[in-house]
C-alpha cells in the first residue's frame, strides 16, 4: 500500500531520474544500435551476458541481428560463447545468420570453444557449417579438441566433421596427441583420423606425445596395424562401399580387424 500522499509512477516515465533504466532509455527513444570503441553493440553486450529478457527487448526496439563488433563477431558468437541456449533460439528466431564469411570465428566454433554441446547441438540442426574455417583456430572440430570438449567433438563427428581437416597440415588428431588425452585419440581414429598425417613441421600425431603415455602407446599401436582405420576406410571408399554397406552392417561385425574400426564401419 503506497502512502496517502505518494504519486503513482508509470514503469515507462519513472518519477525520479535515479529510477530509469536501460527498459526506460529504450522505451523514451534511446538508440539500440549505439557502438563503442570496438563496435560492440548493446545486443552483443546482452547475448554475451546470457540475458535472454535484455536480447527479447533491443530485438523488439529493433536491434541489428547480425551486427559485427571489430573482431568480426555477431551477437549469436556471444550467446554461443556464453553458452546461453535460450539466447542462441531467440536471436535464431529474429533471423540470426548461423554461417559467418569465410575465415573468421562462427558461433559454431564459439560454441566448441565454450564447450556448449546443447549450442553445438542446435546449431548443427539449423544448419552450420561443419567445416567452418577460422584463419586462427581452424574448424570447429580443431577447436572442440585443443580445449579437450569431448561431447562436442561427438557431436561434430556424428553430423559428419570432416576428421582429417586440416589447418596448417595440423589435423584435430593432432591437437589431441598434444593435450594428451586418450579418449579423444581413441575417437578420432574410430572415425577415421590419419595417424600418419604429418603438420607444417613434419610430425606426427605421435610426435607430440611422450613415449610412455596412454596416448603415445594408443597411437602406436594404430601405426603398427598393418592398415590403420584411416587407409582401410579409404579403401573402402575405392571400391565402393556405398554398395556394401546396404547389406553389409551384420557382416562388418564378423570381419576379422580391430574394434574400434569395427565400430566405426558400423556407425550410421
Amino acid at each position: 500500500r503506497q502512502p496517502a500522499d505518494s504519486v503513482a509512477v508509470s514503469p515507462v516515465s519513472p518519477g525520479f531520474w535515479a529510477d530509469r533504466t536501460p527498459v526506460h532509455e529504450i522505451a523514451n527513444g534511446a538508440c539500440v544500435n549505439l557502438l563503442t570503441y570496438d563496435a560492440i553493440t548493446p545486443l552483443h553486450e546482452a547475448s554475451l551476458r546470457g540475458q535472454t529478457q535484455c536480447v527479447e527487448l533491443l530485438l523488439s526496439a529493433g536491434a541489428q541481428v547480425d551486427a559485427r563488433n571489430i573482431d568480426g563477431s555477431t551477437p549469436l558468437c556471444d550467446a554461443c560463447a556464453s553458452g546461453s541456449v535460450e539466447c542462441v533460439k531467440v536471436l535464431l528466431s529474429h533471423g540470426a545468420k548461423v554461417n559467418p564469411p569465410l575465415y573468421t570465428a562462427s558461433p559454431l566454433h564459439e560454441a566448441c570453444m565454450n564447450g556448449s554441446s546443447e549450442c553445438v547441438r542446435l546449431l548443427i540442426e539449423v544448419g552450420a557449417k561443419l567445416e567452418a574455417h577460422d584463419c586462427h583456430f581452424g574448424t570447429p572440430l580443431h577447436v572442440a579438441c585443443a580445449r579437450e570438449h569431448v561431447d562436442c567433438v561427438k557431436l561434430l563427428l556424428n553430423a559428419g566433421a570432416n576428421v582429417n581437416a586440416a589447418k596448417l597440415h595440423e589435423t584435430a588428431l593432432h591437437h589431441a596427441a598434444k593435450v594428451k588425452n586418450v579418449d579423444l585419440v581413441e575417437m578420432l581414429i574410430e572415425f577415421g583420423g590419419n595417424v600418419y598425417a604429418r603438420d607444417n613441421r613434419g610430425k606426427k600425431p605421435s610426435d607430440y606425445t611422450c613415449e610412455t603415455s596412454p596416448t603415445a602407446k594408443c597411437l602406436q599401436y594404430y601405426e603398427r596395424l598393418p592398415f590403420s582405420p584411416h587407409r582401410i576406410i579409404s579403401l573402402f571408399l575405392l571400391i565402393g562401399v556405398k554398395t556394401f554397406c546396404q547389406h553389409g552392417l551384420a557382416k562388418i561385425a564378423k570381419l576379422n580387424i580391430p574394434r574400434p574400426l569395427r565400430k566405426y564401419l558400423s556407425y550410421n
